[in-house]
């Protein structure tokens, strides 16, 4: 061949030599028959046998700012049980054990019943052991109504951290499995319209501070334990309440605590295994709140029957139905007319409980994106000592640090600011930050968590792994218990009627940001969109955010103050900066969960 010697045509090996070798040695497919296919090398560890209390620095400094330090060896000994490889799986197996309608039995009688993996069985033992479904309200349990006795100086939830303390517990226990605090949720919650209502209060709360899990289907009176869901949209309305169609006619005598029949439907009915539910249906004065056992007095079945269980994006353990109630019956909780004040506290504190829990799982997603990259290595180098990594983590660890400190302020607002306890800026709080806080902190988590999973790679998106899950359930605290437009109307419906409110939490926000200029700065420009009510509608997500925010900035402790509040500022659009990394990463035990920066800002 011309420009090509003999020389050049034998040093191309033939397709025999390359398969079987030159006879010197060992050929390639011979080598290559000598690799371990099962040895793993340059892989992390499992994520498995931690403690989820001591290893998350931020949610310590938080408990012990917001008045729950008392706690600490209650919560540890919880972190340290949560954290555990045998706890771990049990939140597998429930997700990848959906729960099942039982609509019929084998005869074709009615059940509507749901069945549950053990896993989920066990999960929820273990959260109701520790009083996740009703610990906010230790100071009820106190005042007598554990024993059945009326209490008329019991006021409402918190004192002594109650709320902070259940809040570090929900914020670990939502790590290992969220699906199961659905029910923990609305049951902790309902307590805050049950004890409104005389001669309900000293009959249920006692089954609610109970702590030993019941799961038999059974009356509430022959019960240890009971949890209580509840049952707000409908199809046509959703988020509307006011255009439910569900109608309730009073049996005998109309008022509260009086039995009425209740026909209709609801569209999403979340843990249909509950012993009873708070359900609005519309009577001839409006909108009005009931409370549905599920087995009567009498011992037969009330008449809720599941149509289906929603197949969801994410929390595959819990239960969410659609049901149609024929004739049902329910007893009536407050005025007729007055259901949505009835059962808007126990919303404030559904929503508490969702922010709470969006931080825990971006607490997840950077744990477990921190532990993968001090283990592996990329181009020789570990990945957690690459800048640009580096960088990404350091965003993500300023986000927990922002989501936990806010949550937990929030959660000290409610230990504060509940009825009776004449703390106007806990309750200002309480109002206001909580939307406020949901808002932010749930819209934070999804993009959060998907940049953790994307730093373990290929790894993350697999089943087998925690972040998959973590990702699908992440948007559901955004959508659930009102979403971000909801949110951000409730902050205006409060700016109208409680300007008051509004003015002692600026007032707050003020004194808290007056030695940091980059917070003072934002502060004027948050504070002066409320002097432009007509364009309030249009800026309304613009002012939550920024005041969420300011009350992340603040409320952070040292030592990442100063950077986190460049970086939540820099989100916000007030200045463009850019951080360069310039410290080690620490490297101790408890660090390997938990990443700690300097920084210096460099102008752009």
């Amino acid at each position: 061949m011309s420009g090509q010697s003999d020389n050049d045509e034998k040093s191309v090996p033939s397709l025999a030599t390359i398969l079987q070798g030159d006879g010197d040695g060992p050929s390639p497919v011979e080598q290559r028959s000598n690799i371990n296919a099962d040895a793993v090398i340059n892989q992390s560890p499992e994520f498995e046998d931690l403690n989820l209390y001591t290893s998350d620095i931020p949610l310590m400094e938080a408990v012990s700012r917001e008045g729950a330090e008392s706690r600490r060896a209650s919560l540890t000994a919880m972190g340290e049980r949560l954290g555990s490889r045998d706890v771990l799986n049990h939140g597998r197996r429930a997700n990848e054990n959906p729960p099942v309608l039982k609509r019929f039995d084998a005869k074709g009688r009615a059940l509507d019943q749901v069945a549950f993996h053990p896993s989920y069985h066990e999960c929820m033992r273990m959260s109701m052991e520790e009083g996740l479904h009703c610990s906010s309200w230790q100071n009820l349990k106190e005042d007598g109504l554990e024993a059945g006795e009326t209490a008329p100086g019991a006021t409402g939830a918190g004192g002594g951290g109650a709320n902070v303390n259940r809040a570090a517990g929900l914020y670990m226990t939502t790590q290992v499995e969220a699906g199961h605090v659905c029910p923990l949720t609305m049951t902790n919650a309902a307590v805050a319209t049950l004890k409104s209502q005389p001669g309900f209060a000293e009959t249920l709360l006692p089954k609610i501070f109970n702590r030993t899990y019941d799961p038999v289907f059974k009356p509430i009176p022959d019960k240890k334990s009971i949890t209580i869901g509840m049952g707000l949209t409908e199809k046509q309305g959703g988020t509307d309440v006011r255009a439910n169609l569900t109608r309730a006619v009073p049996l005998r005598t109309p008022g509260p605590g009086q039995e009425y029949t209740i026909t209709g439907h609801k569209w999403f009915m979340s843990a249909p295994m509950c012993d009873a539910f708070l359900i609005l249906a519309q009577t001839d004065a409006g909108l009005s709140c009931f409370f549905v056992p599920r087995i009567l007095p009498g011992g037969s079945v009330n008449a809720l029957h599941f149509q289906r269980l929603k197949d969801k994006l994410g929390n595959r353990s819990n239960a969410s139905s659609e049901v149609e109630l024929d004739d049902c019956h329910g007893w009536l909780i407050g005025d007729e007319g007055r259901g949505v004040p009835t059962i808007i506290e126990m919303v404030n504190y559904t929503r508490l409980d969702c922010a709470v829990s969006s931080a825990g799982l971006m607490r997840l997603g950077l744990a477990n994106a921190v532990h993968h990259t001090r283990h592996r290595k990329v181009f020789d180098r570990l990945l957690i000592d690459q800048p640009i990594m580096t960088t990404v983590l350091a965003d993500l660890a300023l986000d927990v640090e922002a989501a936990t400190a806010l949550t937990f302020r929030l959660a000290r607002a409610f230990d504060d600011g509940s009825e009776g306890r004449d703390d106007a800026l806990g309750a200002a709080w309480m109002r206001i930050m909580t939307p406020i806080t949901k808002y932010w902190v749930c819209k934070t988590a999804p993009g959060h968590i998907y940049e953790a999973m994307e730093c373990l790679g290929g790894n993350g998106y697999v089943e087998d792994g925690l972040l998959a899950r973590a990702y699908r359930e992440a948007p559901l605290n955004a959508i659930w218990e009102g979403s971000g437009n909801v949110m951000c109307l409730d902050v205006l419906r409060a700016l109208q009627k409680d300007p008051g409110a509004m003015g002692l939490l600026l007032d707050d926000l003020r004194d808290m940001t007056a030695s940091q200029p980059l917070l003072a700065t934002e502060f004027e420009r948050i504070s002066e969109l409320l002097f432009r009510p007509m364009e309030l509608d249009g800026n309304a997500r613009m002012l939550v955010e920024g005041l969420a925010r300011l009350a992340a900035g603040a409320r952070s402790s040292m030592p990442m103050h100063q950077m986190r509040c460049r970086k939540v500022l820099s989100n916000s659009g007030l200045a463009r900066v850019r951080r360069k990394l310039t410290g080690p990463l620490v490297r101790s035990q408890r660090p390997r969960i938990y990443l700690t920066a300097r920084s210096r800002e460099v102008s752009s």
